[in-house]
């Protein structure tokens, strides 16, 4: 072999695959999509889906790929982002291997349906998924709570939280958004003040929501921008009462 082909050459290899950190609200509350896995290592153990990325494929598109192969959802329906990458070199007993984690959100998404070696895929809340003695595969632990913590600051500064409501949404749904992702309740009035005052945030649809009891709700659909000016913080004047917060923290 040419000296100079073979210097060029990695000195280290490592294999790199993609997880994905999927989000929805069921039930009232934040929950993940996991999967069982029906492979070693870890044969039965619970997982973020996800898997190795192919020789002429994009980071994107292998993220799409798997979600697709081992859950059946169609990742171009959701808000995808890149999460961060983790290569510490035990965190998985096959070899150097470097994952790029990806974050989806998406509204009460459906039941998945597990599929190539995910011998299951189910919703389970956060709350749980991080909870003792849960214990998921890998490294996928630390990668959830990293995602967990990573919502939250996006709803301080952008619109994803419009990711997880169906349009035409009432202003007191995207509020439930917020109260169930940060843990804490917030006022209705301050909340819906800021929100209307955010150039971009919402607009009104001109409809209404029949109501239980008082006034029908105004419903909205997304605005378009991408990021809130002014932030909407946590620990500004919207803020209520600490509600039970999802914990943050390895499994």
């Amino acid at each position: 072999m040419n000296s100079a082909v073979a210097s060029d050459l990695p000195r280290y290899p490592a294999s790199v695959t993609v997880d994905l950190v999927i989000f929805t609200l069921r039930e009232d509350d934040l929950h993940v999509l996991l999967i069982e896995r029906g492979n070693e290592p870890y044969r039965g153990a619970s997982a973020l889906p996800g898997g190795y990325v192919r020789p002429r494929e994009s980071l994107d598109g292998a993220a799409l790929r798997e979600l697709r192969e081992e859950t059946g959802l169609d990742g171009r329906a959701l808000h995808l982002e890149q999460l961060g990458a983790y290569g510490d070199p035990g965190r998985d007993p096959r070899g150097r291997v470097i994952t790029v984690a990806y974050l989806a959100l998406g509204p009460d998404l459906p039941v998945p349906v597990a599929g190539t070696d995910a011998a299951d895929a189910v919703w389970v809340p956060v709350r749980r998924a991080l909870g003792p003695g849960f214990g998921l595969a890998f490294d996928h632990g630390a990668i959830l709570a990293d995602a967990v913590e990573k919502a939250r600051e996006r709803l301080e500064y952008t619109t994803v939280a419009v990711s997880f409501c169906r349009e035409p949404f009432a202003i007191s749904d995207l509020r439930r958004v917020y109260e169930v992702i940060w843990g804490i309740a917030l006022d209705p009035s301050n909340f819906r003040r800021k929100v209307l005052k955010t150039a971009g945030f919402v607009e009104p649809t001109g409809e209404r929501r029949a109501a239980e009891a008082g006034r029908p709700a105004a419903l909205y659909r997304f605005g378009g921008a991408r990021d809130l000016y002014p932030p909407l913080l946590r620990s500004g004047e919207v803020a209520g009462r600490t509600r039970e917060a999802v914990p943050v923290g390895g499994a």
